[in-house]
């Protein structure tokens, strides 16, 4: 903690500025700080500067009716607060906590020397509580990486799972102010909350999902979820509705395969930037599910606002994202999905800067043949007109759907089928091929990084690792000039035939391979048939 000379507004006087470090989110990056207060006689006023958001300059009322609540005394003087680096924004009431202490320092009840080496965050109630504040995982990160002996971090003690997961922090939670003061002060011991053993795989909650073996029927789209789950593929269902479409999908976190501890150190960063990582949870270790509903805002999908926060196709990193009935979401809204899914990440720029959020995912989607549900159903004739059914197909565009690697039909199951016993396998027994497969995809890009799976190999590692030698090479060739495919489909099949390979668990891609994945592109043909 260091004493900053200010140039007064007498020559010959010298003020001290209190000064603690905290944080500000950009994306899921936690971002240092400096919180610098000065009290000053004048008329009794404060002022924040440093760009703050609404609800920093809001915490003028929070701060002080907290340290009065809390017996404390508040400075009747002038008092300015500076945010720096200046140009960088700031939001959240995450600087409750610091502002505070900084301020009693000025009053003496603490020592500026005694806040030197502290990073703080939390938020502040009326009564002097402090309350949670999001992205306490990042904030531990950056504390673990600042040189000895600053790794002191005071945080809220309902975010004190978070911060323990990283290693070399000496973390401080604290349910109040008073307490804070008295940590400040050398009167509180410095503690560490365990965190619980993450187990991987997490095979009790897994066994306990709705088993893949309660679907009857459907044998092509239960291929199909074991291809797309073992390669990270996307995956469209079209069907009926009463197909099994949504009872085929809410069976994928069954047979997921288990997440190592970096994706469980990614998603969790997510999750705590978005204030979701549950009380006492530490590292997440399920891979997420996400099924947001058709009437989702492009903010909600993607993310956004004024200060963009993660949207579910970041909440869904490392797992899956689940929408149902596909053309009834908004097309402005659907085509925000491209540059996820083709980059594996989002970029929400703004004025002041941009946020970039990982997601890296699965998406499984389902949509009716058309408007009424009923084209192609051998029991029950579709009223749609041509038209309608092209308007309602349009509804989902071209490059979004070339970014879905298979299309799946899934046709409407008999009342015998239905009634009869599973004729599948059960979730664990696709969940073991899914894991091997997975297995494999880890060995072969064990020095790419940033590629864990087929669906992620870049254009280079095609050649390399998914040739499907010449007859296959013939087939495909044959398929996309039949088909009408673009390059990205094109590539998109040999990724596929990639892994269906591992799943056989064959070294070489063949023709076979490349055949079953030209079948598993439903749209592509129905577009020749039109």
């Amino acid at each position: 903690m260091s004493l900053i000379p200010c140039r007064a507004e007498r020559p010959g006087i010298i003020y001290l500025v209190s000064q603690v470090t905290s944080f500000t989110l950009v994306g899921v990056e936690a971002r240092p700080v400096t919180v610098e207060v000065s009290v000053r006689n004048g008329y009794p006023r404060t002022t924040i500067v440093g760009l703050p958001d609404l609800s920093i300059r809001e915490s003028r009322e929070r701060v002080e009716t907290a340290i009065k609540a809390s017996g404390l005394s508040f400075p009747d003087r002038r008092i300015t607060i500076n945010l720096s680096p200046a140009e960088l924004p700031k939001e959240g009431a995450t600087f409750d906590l610091p502002v505070a202490l900084a301020i009693l320092a000025e009053e003496k009840r603490l020592t500026r020397e005694a806040l030197g080496g502290w990073a703080i965050a939390g938020e502040l109630s009326l009564d002097g509580s402090v309350k949670a504040v999001r992205g306490v995982l990042g904030m531990a990160m950056v504390v673990a990486a600042t040189p000895e002996p600053r790794r002191r971090l005071m945080i809220p003690a309902e975010n004190a799972s978070e911060a323990a997961i990283v290693d070399g922090v000496e973390t401080v939670p604290v349910e109040n102010l008073r307490e804070a003061v008295e940590a400040i002060g050398g009167r509180l011991p410095v503690a560490r909350e365990p965190v619980p053993a993450p187990a991987w795989p997490d095979a009790d909650r897994r066994d306990a999902e709705a088993d893949l073996s309660d679907v009857r029927g459907q044998q092509m789209a239960r291929r199909a979820l074991e291809v797309a789950v073992a390669g990270g593929h996307n995956i469209l269902l079209i069907g009926p509705p009463g197909g099994g479409k949504t009872l085929l999908a809410q069976r994928i976190p069954g047979i997921l395969p288990p997440m190592s501890k970096q994706e469980s150190l990614e998603t969790t960063l997510v999750y705590s930037a978005a204030g979701r990582v549950p009380a006492g949870a530490g590292l997440l270790c399920q891979r997420p599910f996400r099924a947001p509903h058709s009437s989702i805002s492009g903010a909600g999908l993607v993310g956004g606002g004024m200060s963009p926060a993660p949207g579910e196709v970041s909440l869904a990193h490392n797992g899956v994202l689940f929408l149902d009935e596909l053309p009834e979401f908004s097309p402005m809204t659907l085509n925000l999905l491209r540059q996820p899914l083709e980059d594996g990440s989002i970029t929400i720029v703004r004025a002041h800067g941009s946020a970039s959020f990982p997601a890296k995912l699965v998406l499984v989607a389902s949509m009716n043949p058309c408007p009424c549900g009923h084209l192609g159903d051998a029991r029950r004739a579709c009223r749609c007109p041509p038209t309608a059914v092209r308007r309602y197909r349009g509804r989902v565009s071209g490059p979004l759907l070339d970014r879905i690697d298979l299309h799946i039909e899934v046709p409407r199951v008999s009342l015998d089928a239905i009634a009869g016993t599973s004729d599948g396998e059960s979730t664990a027994a696709v969940r073991t091929r899914v894991i091997a497969a997975r297995e494999i995809q880890t060995a072969r890009y064990a020095d790419e990084p940033g590629v864990h799976c087929n669906a992620q190999m870049r254009l280079r590692l095609l050649t390399r690792h998914a040739w499907p030698g010449q007859r296959g090479h013939a087939l495909l060739r044959m398929a996309a000039e039949r088909l009408g495919l673009s390059g990205r489909a094109y590539h998109r099949i040999l990724r596929v035939a990639r892994t269906i390979a591992d799943l056989e668990g064959a070294t070489d891609v063949g023709e076979k391979h490349v055949a079953e994945a030209v079948g598993y592109r439903v749209l592509d043909r129905a577009s020749v048939d039109d």
